[in-house]
């Protein structure tokens, strides 16, 4: 199965409980497999046709941080 490794910069975090919002947000999404989130910045794993760039950020975005990939 084909898989990509896509790193995001993310705006706009500040605690654990940041971190925990955006695994939560990014996990619901196809074919993501979440490797990494960290305050700034988060890894994510995706397989075949899963979720695409734009779908991983607009999921953090909806949730009120600012991605951008990085």
């Amino acid at each position: 199965m084909d898989q990509r490794t896509l790193t995001f910069a993310i705006a706009g975090m500040h605690c654990g409980a940041c971190v925990r919002r955006v695994t939560l947000a990014i996990e619901k999404l196809d074919g993501v497999e979440v490797v990494s989130v960290n305050i700034g910045s988060a890894e994510v794993r995706v397989a075949g046709a899963g979720a695409g760039e734009k779908e991983i950020a607009d999921a953090i975005e909806r949730i009120g941080f600012q991605a951008a990939r990085g």
